[in-house]
């Protein structure tokens, strides 16, 4: 789904986004930034996911038990 809107942009924000995402477009811009927000916020959920041990078998003393080997 594509929407077009009308809206005013900081010429300096912008000129400085395009230049650390190598875009070269307002449009261009705009949904690299998108993207970027989305894998930070990936990238966010799997630290939360890791600091917690959600998911994992690392967390489970009875399963830890017999990962060691002697």
């Amino acid at each position: 789904m594509t929407r077009k809107t009308s809206v005013k942009i900081n010429g300096e924000l912008l000129a400085e986004v395009q230049s650390i995402l190598a875009t070269r477009t307002v449009r261009e811009t705009i949904e690299a930034a998108f993207r970027e927000i989305i894998r930070f916020q990936a990238r966010r959920e799997e630290v939360r996911a890791l600091t917690t041990m959600e998911g994992s078998d690392l967390g489970d003393p009875e399963i830890m038990a017999g990962a060691w080997r002697h």
